[in-house]
């Protein structure tokens, strides 16, 4: 065989091992393939292998003259819908908003890439779309079966009310150490949101300088119901408005990292405590952070099928440990804020570079883990989490502001022994206190960035700016990200997330990698030029398994099913 053929054939082998299927229907072929996800559900053989030859034909048939470059056009335009249930409650929406919506939100319709924020090529190959269905006014929310996947939307509208209000989301009210942030919105575990048009208005963002305020006036779309009155058709804008943001951040939110699918997940946690503060664990309830995850991973909804999570707790010694005291050291860095009592005053304070104390702990990794007792783990996804319990008597805090810092590879916490500061955040008029020794809530969402690339709830990759976009509009309520939340507990959108990030990733790889190969083939001549006749039937037919199963699999995940859509995903 000349040279020239030998490094094409090479890359059509490679495309034989890659499977799935066409958009038109083959008959037997979905009875296989679901006969096939429970005899093989880790997806250890190649299914090519066991199809009947009557399904082989069938797919020689499907498409045999296929043409390389429209091939690699069919992957490009591949996009996942997902469906979003819109309900108006109450009565005061005229008779034909639910049509004027449904025109407004068809109008802005735009199909996008879905978006990693963290990586040098942000964009994922594969597109969403929405798919919008609208109900008329109703003066109740009805329990629904969610017999139709995707995620309900409730806008409600009670009409003007004589005394403004707001929801709380915990116990309690507003003291002067303790400030409790009011919303009007909702997001449940299962697939609902509700927002209340009535309520408010609220305010909540950074209280001096800063992006992704939601603001008191009427300009931001949750004020749409107050301030000067608006015409009709000017209130439904403000409306589809407010849904594409909720599409866009809590149905289709970029990936914080990319993750890829590994069935053993274990989670570390290593409490680097003080002489003085191993034996307070108030605002560092392991259990109650393991509970947060286990409760979800136990109903099925944040792990995939075949998948398991661990928690193992360590401790290690301040004064015992040369590596912590180093990282420590080296990573404190001081700035200058300037107060005005008297008269202008420059205090100096310190912090902790967050990226320079990953890197100690990366390169003393080894050495760490044989001083702690950690042992190896062998095929599985190890995400260590780093607590620093300090016995220092000032404020220490990561990179000025964070208490908790989630990296691919790692999580980094810490605390000293100072209770609260004043954060950079106000909600209702008031300024955000940080209580800087509770480190349940953050810890939750740094392992969500790290473990699973969920993002945090104001954060999303914006390629018209090219840039990340803050913007805390849902960062109250069931949230465990942001500075305007105390839930920990997690929605739909986490969960939701978790799952779907991995199968992206996967379908990413799968479609760059085939893609790749064809061009390959094209650059040498073609597949007719490089295959015998036998060899170009398999093509043909193994091609079309591969994109009936890549289609499939899409389906499924549109339809939420992410089992099936993993099982599909993986014998491509």
């Amino acid at each position: 065989m000349p040279a020239t053929a030998t490094i094409p054939l090479l890359l059509f082998l490679l495309l034989i091992r890659l499977t799935t299927t066409t958009p038109s229907p083959i008959s037997g072929l979905d009875t296989f393939l679901s006969h096939q996800s429970t005899l093989d559900s880790l997806s250890t053989n190649d299914s090519f292998d066991y199809l009947p030859s009557s399904l082989k034909k069938s797919l020689s048939l499907s498409s045999p003259h296929p043409h390389v470059p429209s091939l690699i056009a069919s992957l490009l335009s591949l996009t996942l819908p997902l469906s979003l249930h819109i309900r108006l409650v109450g009565s005061s929406f005229p008779s034909e908003s639910s049509s004027l919506l449904h025109s407004f939100l068809s109008t802005a319709h735009i199909s996008d890439h879905f978006h990693v924020i963290t990586t040098d090529s942000h964009r994922l190959s594969i597109k969403h779309s929405p798919h919008f269905e609208l109900i008329g006014s109703s003066n109740k929310i009805l329990k629904e079966k969610n017999l139709c996947k995707g995620v309900y939307v409730y806008l409600i509208n009670l009409g003007s009310q004589s005394k403004n209000y707001a929801y709380s989301y915990s116990d309690g009210d507003s003291s002067p150490g303790f400030t409790k942030c009011l919303g009007t919105i909702w997001t449940g575990k299962e697939r609902y949101l509700w927002i209340d048009l009535s309520a408010g208005p609220v305010d909540y963002g950074p209280a001096l300088s800063g992006e992704g305020v939601l603001p008191r006036g009427e300009f931001h779309p949750l004020a749409a119901m107050h301030g000067r009155p608006k015409s009709q058709k000017a209130l439904l804008a403000d409306l589809s408005s407010l849904i594409w943001n909720a599409y866009q951040v809590l149905l289709v939110p970029s990936l914080r990292i990319p993750v890829h699918f590994e069935k053993s997940l274990i989670v570390e946690f290593i409490h680097i405590y003080g002489s003085g503060s191993g034996k307070d664990l108030s605002g560092l309830d392991w259990k109650e952070i393991e509970r947060t995850f286990m409760d979800e991973a136990n109903e099925g909804g944040l792990l995939l099928r075949n998948q398991n999570l661990v928690f193992r707790n360590y401790e290690v010694n301040y004064d015992q440990c040369s590596i912590c005291s180093f990282a420590v050291s080296r990573s404190i860095n001081s700035y200058t804020s300037r107060f005005l009592f008297e008269n202008y005053t420059l205090i100096v304070s310190e912090y902790l570079d967050s990226k320079r104390l990953h890197q100690i702990l990366s390169d003393s990794a080894e050495e760490f883990r044989r001083m702690a007792r950690i042992p190896e783990e062998d095929f599985s996804r190890v995400l260590p989490v780093y607590v620093f319990d300090l016995d220092y008597n000032t404020l220490l805090m990561l990179d000025r502001y964070h208490q908790s810092v989630a990296f691919r590879d790692m999580v980094i916490a810490v605390r000293t022994k100072t209770t609260q500061t004043v954060s950079d955040y106000s909600c209702n008029g008031r300024h955000v206190f940080t209580h800087t020794r509770v480190l349940e809530r953050p810890l939750v969402g740094s392992i969500l960035q790290s473990m699973w690339g969920v993002s945090p709830t104001h954060l999303s990759w914006s390629p018209r700016h090219n840039n990340t976009l803050v913007d805390y509009t849902w960062s109250v309520g069931q949230t465990p990200f942001g500075p305007f939340s105390e839930i920990s507990s997690l929605s739909f959108v986490q969960k939701d997330a978790a799952r779907r990030n991995v199968l992206l990733i996967s379908l990413n790889y799968s479609i760059t990698s085939v893609i790749d190969v064809l061009e390959s083939i094209v650059a040498h001549g073609g597949d007719r030029k490089l295959l015998k006749q036998n060899q170009h039937v398999q093509f043909i037919q193994r091609w079309n398994l591969f994109k009936y199963k890549l289609d499939k699999a899409i389906s499924a995940m549109s339809h939420l099913d992410f089992d099936m859509a993993l099982f599909l995903l993986k014998v491509l």
